[in-house]
């Protein structure tokens, strides 16, 4: 975008506020409009989609405290004296940019001349962009959008087999595509979806941040997927073959070898994570019962007496007088 451009555009008339609007104002009234106007929603209407970029436009530069002040100093500019070519008409052209710059304008008979090679004349830009840095003809140029930031919770199951997600950003709906085995709390970046650029400028990115909600069952570790399940005293003492629930809805049966003890973790190759390499992990946790029969409870006294002779907390004490 050149200078001229800001002299011919109006950008707080584009947005309807008024030229002392505050952020939020300015930010309510582009997210209206930037809905009302997107391509989206009037297909194939040119005058809508020329509506829409002029939003966007005068958006990224009121939205920019700096760009705001220089674009506003600039109006102001423009409409106080009428840039003439001097003489009794009013003041010239030079008249006010000279008295900006220190230089004879102003006065009776003072002239000042801008030039940008010997014996050429500056133009109205290169005057502009010298005032604000931006380097002559070229303008303003083209501007790229600011990045946004949103968030997106998924249920467990959805977060592990990945989903499709739909998203509002400043009045317009995003469709994401959430990949398979995503975490709680990872950020995922969708290029050109951000606020648009100004000027032609590349539009911004958009951050995702996923929130993942818990599973009662199971858990996710890197590929894998991990269950906890309970085991039966009998069943850890003289081994069993149990069926275990997975993920897609059915089951496999996996063996308990004899003697193992709760939290000993047996592997299940290939029913990790969908489409990935990798296993479930069940972890295994011996049940205590709550209450014993009479005939359970001699059964259990029973073999508290025919192991008697075993110390189970043996390893422990030496570990612990080391």
């Amino acid at each position: 975008m050149t200078g001229q451009d800001w002299l011919e555009k109006d950008f707080y008339s584009v947005l309807g506020v008024p030229k002392d609007a505050d952020a939020a104002t300015i930010k309510k009234a582009y997210r209206k409009l930037a809905r009302q106007e997107h391509p989206d929603h009037n297909p194939g209407d040119a005058k809508a989609e020329a509506r829409f970029k002029d939003v966007g436009e005068a958006y990224a530069v009121l939205s920019d405290p700096e760009q705001r002040g220089q674009y506003d100093q600039l109006r102001a500019m423009a409409g106080g004296p009428r840039f003439t070519s001097g003489g009794r008409g009013g003041a010239g052209f030079e008249d006010v940019f000279g008295g900006m710059f220190g230089g004879g304008g102003g006065q009776p008979g003072g002239r000042v001349r801008y030039t940008n090679a010997p014996g050429g004349a500056a133009g109205f830009e290169d005057l502009l962009g010298g005032l604000f840095g931006q380097g002559g003809a070229g303008g303003f140029g083209p501007q790229q959008g600011a990045d946004l930031a949103t968030s997106a919770t998924l249920p467990f199951r959805q977060a592990v087999e990945g989903s499709t997600v739909s998203l509002s950003v400043e009045g317009r709906t995003v469709n994401a595509r959430i990949p398979a085995g995503v975490r709680d709390g990872q950020k995922i970046r969708l290029r050109g979806k951000g606020r648009p650029g100004a000027g032609g400028g590349p539009a911004g990115d958009l951050v995702i941040t996923v929130r993942v909600t818990p599973h009662p069952v199971f858990s996710l570790d890197g590929e894998n997927l991990r269950i906890t399940v309970p085991v039966a005293f009998d069943e850890a003492a003289l081994g069993a073959t149990i069926e275990v629930p997975t993920l897609d809805g059915s089951t496999v049966r996996v063996k308990v070898p004899e003697g193992t003890p709760s939290g000993r973790v047996l592997r299940v190759k290939g029913k990790g994570i969908p489409g990935s390499k990798g296993d479930l992990l069940i972890t295994v946790q011996v049940v205590v019962p709550q209450r014993l029969s009479s005939a359970a409870r001699e059964a259990v006294q029973a073999f508290g007496i025919a192991t008697s002779g075993e110390d189970v907390r043996a390893d422990l004490l030496d570990a612990a007088k080391k």
